[in-house]
């Protein structure tokens, strides 16, 4: 039995952990925060994405599509809180219609199940708040209690042997003898051996990367931040589907979504920070007010208050193309038994679980 370290215990690195640990390896996740999941994993819209988005074969594509249909299926046999309500993609001008048409085309192509194309009659018929000038139907986009799916997955860790260290980051990493001698930092600094090691580290992952011995920096991408800030709506909400406008540069445009107790909240907008910052600056209120009425014209005023804020681990920066995930295996870098993830924003929920899987089956052998 093999001995598996997972640096960061968001929702991916704790689905490849499970993964791992189903296949029968010995699994310790190392996290360096106070608790499970605080980071990317818990500042995000806990949506379920059908696949729309992504480029045709590309990983975001592949792993958002088959994650979603394995996400709805663990939520439901693990008793995870989750919905599906379904989102409308909306364009408020003729050109923003022919965006939607080429999402529809894409999401087509991509293997999304059940889309269609509204009219903006029916799509009002559907939201009568809603004002557009057509449409894109996604029945399977939903919803997920994110920290209640990660529980469910250390559970699942837990029941196969493996076991958890809070306040523990990973620092350094050096494959020597066989094996990987991995230091920590925290209260419980020191070093363990390891057989394979997996870099979850979410935004941290570049920085550890830096200190893997013997790893090419060149195959360390740079790190962009893009800040995403949430306002909270204060009312009983207008939509029963999410609302997404059509995308913007860096995100998918300051949408309508819910949680599982029916509130609404709306975001994210794009940020470009220099560093990590969480706080919303209330003084966002007036732009996020000005888009949201694109779509809603009937938003009553000072209905909107500051939430909260996440920060994506984007890999290109403002007006460059998204770039995939980076999944980067014994193949890519030369160097048996360690996984890096680079690169794991949206739809990094969705795609947890056929992430999971993909590392798992890199760390064969």
């Amino acid at each position: 039995m093999a001995l598996a370290l997972i640096a960061g215990a968001g929702v991916v690195g704790l689905a490849a952990g499970r993964a791992l640990a189903l296949a029968g390896h010995e699994v310790v996740i190392a996290e360096a925060a106070a608790a499970v999941g605080t980071g990317i994993s818990a500042r995000n819209s806990e949506v379920i994405h059908a696949g729309l988005y992504y480029p045709t074969g590309s990983l975001r594509h592949r792993h958002c599509v088959g994650g979603r249909r394995l996400l709805y299926a663990y939520a439901r046999d693990h008793g995870i809180a989750h919905a599906r309500p379904g989102k409308l993609v909306v364009a408020t001008t003729a050109a923003e219609t022919g965006r939607i048409e080429a999402i529809h085309a894409l999401g087509l192509a991509n293997g999304v199940e059940t889309l269609r194309l509204l009219s903006a009659a029916e799509a009002r018929a559907l939201e009568p708040a809603l004002a557009c000038t057509a449409a894109l139907h996604s029945p399977e986009t939903g919803i997920i209690d994110a920290h209640g799916l990660m529980l469910a997955l250390l559970g699942e860790i837990e029941d196969h042997g493996g076991a958890i260290a809070l306040d523990t980051p990973v620092l350094r990493l050096e494959y020597r003898e066989r094996r990987w001698q991995v230091g920590f930092g925290g209260a419980d600094a020191g070093t363990i051996e390891a057989d394979l090691v997996v870099n979850a580290a979410g935004l941290g992952a570049q920085a550890l990367a830096r200190n893997i011995a013997g790893l090419d920096p060149a195959l360390v991408p740079p790190l962009v931040l893009a800040k995403g800030n949430y306002f909270s709506y204060q009312g009983r909400p207008a939509f029963r589907h999410l609302i997404y406008p059509a995308p913007v540069d860096g995100g998918l445009g300051v949408h309508v979504t819910l949680d599982l107790a029916g509130r609404m909240r709306f975001g994210p907008d794009v940020e470009w920070p220099a560093a990590e910052d969480y706080t919303v600056d209330p003084a966002r209120m007036a732009g996020f007010e000005a888009g949201i009425r694109r779509y809603w014209p009937g938003l009553p005023a000072g209905r909107l208050a500051p939430d909260y804020a996440g920060i994506r681990p984007k890999l290109t920066g403002p007006g460059a193309a998204p770039a995939d995930f980076l999944v980067q295996g014994p193949a890519d870098h030369g160097l048996p038994g360690l996984v890096n993830l680079f690169g794991i924003e949206s739809p990094g929920l969705t795609a947890c679980l056929s992430l999971g899987a993909a590392v798992a089956e890199a760390l064969k052998g």
